[in-house]
This record gives structure tokens, sequence and C-alpha cells, in this order.
């Protein structure tokens, strides 16, 4: 038969005997075959929805309903071969096939080794514009490569545009081999993990990232992927579906239900914060937006606001600075900051409602891969040690600014002196992001320094040596050391406030020993990010040492998750979570975010603003360490 189809072909195809009528017939007889066309040879791939090798295959149900869609295929022997690996080339083909609706978010690449006449060119080119993949290299993709398990589902996970929610640490406790995963994609990994995305066969606990991914490891991710095909998989090796598991009703909250007044262990002091995000909101581009937000969180009691002044590589209030690093004195993208300081009418409309204004430097060292600074300055950039300087944080490429180098640390300092010098604020707030991913450090420069301070000595080529972690922690410790005391030279009664993760994953992930910096007494304001559903979860993460020591010594407060843009909060939740952190005597809350207070959720916003009324019952002033502040018994 092949002989025949063969010998058909080629009397086609003679100049003398062209035919092209009869070409639909020979390509017929060629799928029949199982065969197409690929990568200038003939490869098998047949579907069909049963395979000599998927008898008692664990995947069997997903795959033959992946095969049913022609989202994937099987050999022309017959088998489906779950085992083999998936390159980096076929990883594209299936997502981008699996998911065609998803929108853009990159400009086409330019890989040498896709040439337009690769077989999977264009389903590389869609899953890069898509997020799901970056290149191997600048320039290079390496579709043959196979893909890791650790970077197939982080990169599904950042394409689908899951986010988190929980405490990164903790979700990927749930894994023996959690020290595996590499840096780049752990939180991509846990929030896979929060979607139910990760399945593991046939040891649950073991995630295997750094092994190839197979084909029905594969599979099986897509399964739980689309949402009608997610019962296909085995729920007894899903690892937390949390996408899969029912949410709580969400009901009209009634008067009934609602405290009449606050409990009577309402602290005399509170912080009520709120942070004001330039991401799914309008609220700083609009001036009587803003007027209307302050007005609105000054009749509820809130007594805080934590403004963003520093993300994407921007500024959002007019700087001097950024102007003469980056070329542009406010963030251009955004139609509503031009002409404007939308800063300055936020500190002036606050503080005539009594709330303080402490700005917020989202992205510490952190920047978008192609922003004007990382253009600009490539010589500001550190490096991991296979002499990279990508950061991949959900479907956004990062770099991180060397926070050991003199030209990083003046232009850092020189913002934040910026607001200090010329703006009547109550403090500046730090981050996550004010720190560096422990797999950074490897750059010419801090090789260099670190040679100089250590007898000639390389930097271990472990990035988790502990020698390695500390030194470059302890580089991190001294500037902010530095940078108290540059705010202090000018204005004693601002704060240096803090808005980490928990001491262990900020240590060892982001190298942020913020426990020494509040030993050492340079943050005077600490707000714990805890964006944790269980409330049992919840209040644990308040019980570490760490955590309990710094509430003895500073105002220590906790951020607490009212939703995101797709994803609501029910107020009983955050009421829930309001009382847990007065319960134990914390210093207060902050709510993350602005938007999601009242506007982006589903319950009704009159609700939702009662149950915050009914909390926040009366005025109290925000706890003030300079002021004279008595830590809890």
């Amino acid at each position: 038969m092949m002989a025949l189809i063969v010998q058909i072909f080629r009397w086609c195809v003679q100049p003398c005997r062209w035919q092209p009528k009869l070409f639909p017939l020979v390509l017929v007889l060629l799928m029949s075959w199982g065969i197409v066309l690929s990568s200038g040879a003939l490869k098998p791939a047949v579907a069909q929805s049963t395979f000599s090798d998927l008898q008692n295959a664990w995947a069997r149900d997903c795959i033959h309903a992946l095969v049913q869609r022609q989202l994937m295929r099987g050999y022309g022997d017959g088998t489906f071969r779950p085992d083999a690996v998936v390159t980096r080339a076929e990883f594209a083909s299936m997502v981008s096939n699996a998911f065609p609706a998803l929108s853009p978010v990159r400009r086409p690449a330019a890989f040498k080794d896709v040439p337009p006449g690769y077989w999977a060119s264009n389903a590389i080119q869609s899953a890069y514009q898509k997020g799901f993949l970056s290149g191997y290299t600048q320039d290079q993709f390496n579709p043959g490569a196979p893909i890791a398990r650790a970077q197939a589902l982080g990169a599904l996970a950042a394409g689908l545009r899951y986010e988190t929610t929980q405490p990164i640490a903790q979700t990927l406790s749930a894994f023996t081999d959690r020290t595996n995963i590499p840096g780049y994609a752990q939180t991509a990994i846990a929030a896979a993990v929060e979607h139910g995305l990760v399945v593991n066969y046939p040891h649950t606990s073991q995630l295997n990232p750094t092994q190839p991914m197979s084909r029905a490891g594969m599979a099986v991710a897509l399964c739980r992927a689309l949402p009608d095909l997610a019962a296909t998989v085995p729920a007894a090796y899903v690892i937390s579906p949390i996408a899969a598991q029912p949410q709580p009703t969400i009901q009209p909250i009634s008067q009934s239900t609602q405290p009449t007044s606050q409990p009577a262990t309402a602290p005399r002091t509170e912080i009520r914060g709120v942070w004001i995000t330039n991401v799914d909101s309008a609220v700083l581009f609009d001036s009587a937006v803003l007027k209307d937000a302050v007005q609105q969180l000054a009749q509820l009691n809130f007594n805080t606001l934590y403004p963003v002044v520093w993300n994407w590589g921007y500024t959002t209030y007019p700087s001097a600075v950024a102007k003469q690093a980056i070329g542009a004195s406010t963030d251009p993208r955004p139609i509503g900051l031009d002409g404007r300081n939308a800063l300055a009418e936020l500190v002036q409309q606050g503080h005539q409602h009594g709330i303080a204004v402490i700005p917020w430097f989202e992205f510490g060292f952190m920047a978008p891969e192609d922003s004007a600074l990382a253009i600009r300055h490539p010589d500001w950039l550190t490096q991991k040690q296979d002499g990279t300087t990508v950061w991949q944080e959900g479907i956004y490429p990062r770099v991180w600014l060397n926070p050991f180098k003199p030209e990083v640390q003046q232009f850092i300092q020189d913002l934040i002196l910026e607001l200090v010098n010329n703006y009547n604020i109550d403090g500046i707030q730090l981050d996550d992001h004010f720190g560096l991913p422990y797999e950074f450090g490897y750059d010419d420069y801090t090789v260099q320094l670190y040679q100089r301070e250590n007898q000639g000595k390389s930097p271990p080529t472990n990035p988790k040596d502990p020698g390695w972690v500390r030194w470059r922690a302890d580089k991190i410790t001294r500037f902010t050391a530095q940078l108290f005391q540059a705010i202090k030279a000018r204005k004693n009664d601002v704060l240096l406030t803090l808005s980490p993760n928990n001491d262990d994953f900020s240590y060892n992930n982001s190298l942020q020993d913020w426990t020494t910096w509040q030993q050492q007494g340079l943050i005077e304001e600490l707000v714990l990010q805890v964006y944790g559903d269980d409330l049992r979860t919840f209040t644990a993460q308040l019980n570490t040492p760490a955590i309990q020591t710094a509430r003895r010594h500073i105002p220590t407060g906790v951020g607490i998750l009212t939703g995101l843009r797709n994803r609501p909060v029910p107020m009983q939740r955050i009421r829930e979570q309001i009382q847990a952190v007065r319960q134990q005597g914390f210093a207060g809350v902050s709510f993350f975010f602005y938007e999601t207070l009242w506007h982006l959720a589903a319950e009704p916003e009159r609700d939702r603003k009662a149950v915050l009324q009914s909390l926040f019952s009366s005025p109290v002033p925000r706890p003030n360490v300079i002021q004279g502040w008595t830590p809890p018994n």
C-alpha cells in the first residue's frame, strides 16, 4: 500500500504529468497511513480514540478527549507513547491549538533557529506572543529541546494569566521536592496549583520539576486547563484544585448578620490602610475620581493610603530623577497622568481628611524587560549564572537592577529622597521586590566584588549556598541602613515601612532579611502580606516567631486580600480575617486593593461598605512608633 502511494505521489509531481486534481486523493491516502509532513521529514501522527499502549493508562480518558478534539495525536503504529518527551516546539503547538482565542501580550520575535519554513514556526510565534513561552536566549528558541515540567506548568499558568492569592511558600509546601523548583517558576507553579493545573502521578507529593514533561503529563495539564475536560483527569492526582472546589455562596449581607459595633477589644490605635494601584484601577488617572475615593475612605474611617509611585519602570508622579535616568518624568502609557501631579493631589486631600499618605515603591529593584530603564541602562542589570537577565513573573518577563551597584543604589535613593524633600508625606513603603531573587548576582560586577571580599574565590555555583545567600542579603541590608539614614537626615518624622512576604520566603528566595532590618531599627512599620483563603492557614501565618517578635517592637499590621479583577473575595471572609488580626493584637490591616473593596466585587457596594462601617465604626489614629507607641502585651 505504501509503495503504491509513493508511486502515485511521484507520478503527480513530475512536470510532464502535473495533476493538481489528484493531490486531495494523495493527501487523504497519506493521512490514512498516519503520516504528516513535519520539519522537512515524514513523521507519524494518528488521530484516533484508542491506542495499544493506553489500555490501562491512568490518563487514558483525558488523552482520548484531546485526541478527539485534534489537540494531540498518536503515532502511525497505533501507539500514543505517553512517556515520550515533549519538546518546546511541541509544547508551543499544543497550547496554540488549545487556546486560540487568547490575545497577544507581546510583539513578534525573530528566532534564528526557527526559520519561516519550520513546521512549528507559526505556533512558536503564537505561543511567544500570547505569553506562554519566552526565547531560550534573546534570539534563540531552541525548539527541539525537551521542556521540563516546571517550565511547562509555569508557562501554561503564565499564558493563561493565572495569579496567586495565597503565600507562595505555603502553596509549594505540598511538594517534598519543592527546593528543586527554579526560582523563576515558583510564582507561576503556585498559581498553577491554586487553579488545579498541577497533576502528579504516581506520587502526589513529588512535582519532579526538573524532569522533562511527558506526553501524558502534558495531556492532563491541558485537560485541567480546559474547563469541560477537567473532570477527565483522576481527581486523586490533582494537587489542591482550588479552581474546582466549591466557592462560598455569595449572598447579600443582611443587617441582622452585621455586628452593630466594634468588638470591645478593638484597639485605641489601628492601621486602617488600603493600597492604591495603577493596575485595574482608574483612581490615579482622574482628579475627580481620586477626590471621591479619598472622601469615601474618610467616611469609612480609613486612616492610611499607600499609593503606588514606582512600578513598570516608571514613576506615577512628575520626577526629575526619572526624567534624567529614563527619559520620562512620569509613566507615559496611561492617559491621565500627564500634565498633573496625582501624588500631590492625594497628599493634599488625604491630609484634609486626617489620612496619612505613605507612597509605595511597588517594583523596588525590578523592572520590565522592555522598559526604557532596562534598555537605557543594561549595565545596571544583574544576571543569573547562565548569563541571562530575564526573570519570568507570570506572563511578564522582568529584569532586576543590581542592588549591589552604586549607580543603582543612588538611583533608588534619589527617587525616594525626591519624595521626602518635595512632598509632605508620612512615610515611604518598600515591599517584597526590594530584594533580589536568589538566582541572580552572577554578573561581572558582583562576581568581582565577591572575589575582592573573599580571597579571590568565585561565588558558589549553587545559588542557594548559605554563605552566598548571606553575603548578598547582608549587602541589601547595608543599603537599607544607608537609605534609612538618608531619609532621617532629611525628615526624621518620615517613616520607613515595609510590606514583605513571610520571613523564611523573603530571606531564602528574595535575599530580603527583614528580621535583621527590624532588629536593627531600620523599619518602623511592618505590613505582612497574608493573602490566604482559609482562616486557619491565615491565622497560622500570624503566629511565626519572626512576626510575633516584630509586633512587639514596631507597629505590625496584616495585608488582607479584598479581591482581584477576576476573583472577588466574599466580605464574610474579609470580616473574619480582620477580627482574627484584632484578636491576636496586631496593629491593624491594609487591603489589597482599593477597587476590590466594593467596586470589583460580587456583592452589592452598599453591603460591603456597611460591613466596613461596622468594623471601623469610629475614627482612631494610626500607631506611630516615632510619636510614641505602646507595644501589645
